[in-house]
């Protein structure tokens, strides 16, 4: 169904007394098909102010991410954190929206350096589950009117609200990038080098050591970006800091540079391979111990990004992940799971108590019928 405008669906939602599920370019869906009504947002795509000067941008939720990515580059500009493509993961079609990515908070390599996608949000319009239009925050970041709300809403799933505006922050795109390569490390070796680096004051702004990478051997990956004469600079010290590792390349290519990273930010080792998909959300220090708890009751492949502090795990059909890993600091979400993975296990880590029951009332306070996106809280 369209809707001409955010009024129109605004009383559409009033009318409603069954559940409702939102939908975007349905790139991103976590877990089953709920099977309900859906309510599509694409036809919010307009982007209604890009200041290039001012770092900002407006535009509707429905906005194609690919629109507004190629804008952007036009004028020299980026989403600094790097937006993760899942669709190669998940295996799904279609365009990713602006709501879409800001609904999940979707957030790549650069997140290392510049912080989360809920970070560079200003503000934003939506719909609550009682069809009240609702605007939080600002056009500036020093407006913080409604701040929380916007990091409370960036991430929900879409269990909160109907996202139909988005403010956001954009930077300059970096004048050069190179990559400092080194093959064959242990992952102890690996990880040590990626906290190295990111302890050094030369702004690494990615740290990734893939345990088998393309050749089938492993490599460790630290990216460096700014002006020519900063990143040169910056990995000659960098290399100086990592030799007792052993070789080291420096890659300066953009293309290749550029794709070496869209491999590792947008997990393709793990496109078309069977297995379910976990994203673990870790200390650095600890990802090690964490991994091996798995290695020891099933095969695995991994991939470490953030330094260690976000590993990608493929393990076989249906393995109960959580139960290995038991009680450890951080969370392990379901990204791609079979059918019968997703029957028996929560897409989302299971939350103490405390938080579960904040999480609840938060719920009922947007959405107090349990309309939107139900049997997906968060």
């Amino acid at each position: 169904m369209n809707y001409a405008n955010e009024h129109e669906l605004a009383q559409f939602i009033k009318q409603r007394n069954h559940p409702l599920e939102i939908v975007g370019g349905a790139t991103r869906r976590l877990g089953l098909p709920l099977n309900l009504e859906q309510i599509n947002v694409t036809q919010f795509n307009t982007i209604k102010l890009y200041e290039p000067s001012a770092l900002t941008l407006i535009a509707g939720a429905g906005c194609k991410l690919t629109d507004i990515i190629a804008l952007l580059k036009e004028n020299g500009q980026m989403l600094p954190f790097e937006p993760i493509d899942m669709r190669g993961l998940l295996n799904t079609t279609g365009d990713s929206t602006l709501g879409g990515m800001i609904a999940t908070n979707a957030s790549g390599s650069r997140r290392v350096k510049v912080g989360a996608c809920r970070d560079f949000v200003l503000g934003l319009r939506f719909i609550n589950g009682e069809g009240k239009i609702l605007k939080t925050g600002g056009r500036v970041m020093k407006n913080v009117t409604g701040y929380d709300l916007v990091k409370l809403l960036c991430g929900s799933h879409g269990t909160l609200g109907i996202i139909t505006e988005v403010s956001i922050k954009v930077l300059p795109a970096p004048e050069h990038t190179s990559v400092i390569l080194a093959e064959g490390l242990s992952e102890f070796k690996g990880l040590d080098a990626l906290r190295k680096s990111l302890a050094s004051p030369y702004e690494v702004s990615g740290a990734a050591h893939l345990v088998s990478g393309q050749d089938g051997n492993s490599v460790t990956m630290i990216r460096i970006e700014g002006t020519v004469q900063s990143v040169n600079y910056r990995v000659h010290e960098l290399t100086h800091l990592l030799s007792p590792l052993g070789s080291i390349n420096v890659e300066s290519d953009p293309e290749k540079t550029r794709l070496g990273w869209d491999y590792v930010s947008n997990v393709k080792p793990f496109w078309n391979q069977p297995g379910d998909v976990w994203k673990i959300v870790i200390k650095p220090t600890e990802a090690i111990e964490q991994i091996n708890k798995i290695r020891e009751r099933t095969t695995s492949d991994v991939i470490y990004d953030w330094g260690g502090g976000l590993v990608w795990v493929l393990v076989p059909e249906g393995t109960p992940l959580r139960e290995y890993l038991g009680t450890f600091p951080g969370y392990a979400t379901l990204i791609r799971g079979s059918q019968t993975t997703l029957n028996h296990m929560p897409v989302f880590h299971p939350k103490d108590k405390p938080l579960q029951d904040l999480t609840t009332r938060i719920k009922r306070q947007f959405d107090p019928q349990n309309h939107f996106n139900r049997g997906f809280n968060i």
